[in-house]
């Protein structure tokens, strides 16, 4: 037993002469290796993508909420009356009146 982890250990089953069989199991175990990193690093590289996309869809459904809010208060009645009084245009004293227009059947 202690021999075995001593061989193991001095890298005897490297040079031996069935070590064909040992090379190629590590190098196998080194390419799944490597193989595991790279798809863990792509992995983590999409996290922090999709993070960032969150972020900016965040502030930019923020800046159309703020922006369909001022639209409304420019659209407002009393604010357009404030914003045109100075230019001496104001709201009608007599209310619309309809027009009616005939058709000819």
């Amino acid at each position: 037993m202690k021999e075995g982890i001593y061989n193991i250990l001095k890298g005897k089953f490297l040079i031996n002469d069935d070590a064909l069989k040992n090379w190629q199991f590590i190098l196998f175990c080194t390419l799944l290796a490597i193989i595991m990193i790279a798809s863990s690093h792509s992995a983590e590289r999409k996290v922090h993508e999709i993070a960032a996309l969150n972020r900016q869809v965040k502030e930019l459904r923020s800046q159309f909420v703020d922006g369909r809010t001022r639209l409304m208060n420019a659209k407002m009645e009393s604010d357009l009356i404030k914003r045109l009084a100075s230019t001496g245009v104001k709201p009608s004293a007599q209310p619309p009146k309809k027009i009616l227009i005939k058709s000819k059947q």
